[in-house]
């Protein structure tokens, strides 16, 4: 089964957290190709979808959402599960956080089997003016769990083992 964990990033918190779900489906059994969803031309060898976003003031990433409208009708009948990172805080460890409106619309378009929320990351070599402020402001880190991560891409092996995958 070839699985698809497709990701829009700006300073690649996001890309990061994409890694790390693709080596746990990988360990797992299954064939995974990780991409930046900006960069995806096709889907049709795909046979499961991870897409992830950033969030930058409560808006999923711009290529996430792309994707999602691109894709959603070839993606039709296979299962499809969504991510964001970004609070820039302990929350996502310890609180279910809804998705924001563009991953609520794209696991929507895509009937997305599940979404979860993780933490991000900000360091001094953010892009951009306000990214930069925020951390010299004392709001910057790396608030990413990779324990967690792997908890929950186990899950998504675990619902794909049980509909006969792999």
């Amino acid at each position: 089964m070839q699985v698809l964990v497709a990701y829009g990033t700006k300073n690649g918190s996001t890309a990061g957290i994409a890694e790390v779900i693709g080596d746990a489906l990988r360990a797992e059994g299954f064939s995974v190709r990780v991409q930046r969803a900006g960069d995806v031309r096709a889907v049709r060898d795909i046979d499961a979808v991870v897409l992830g976003g950033a969030l930058y003031a409560n808006i999923w990433h711009k290529d996430a959402r792309s994707f999602a409208r691109r894709y959603a009708r070839a993606l039709a009948g296979r299962p499809v599960w969504l991510f964001s990172s970004g609070p820039l805080d302990e929350s996502a460890d310890t609180k279910q956080i809804p998705p924001v409106p563009g991953a609520r619309n794209a696991a929507r378009l895509l009937q997305a089997r599940g979404h979860a929320t993780f933490g991000g990351r900000l360091t001094e070599d953010a892009k951009g003016f306000v990214a930069r402020s925020m951390v010299r402001r004392g709001h910057g880190g790396d608030f990413r769990n990779p324990a967690r991560i792997r908890v929950w891409a186990k899950e998504v092996a675990e619902a794909l083992h049980g509909a006969g995958a792999n």
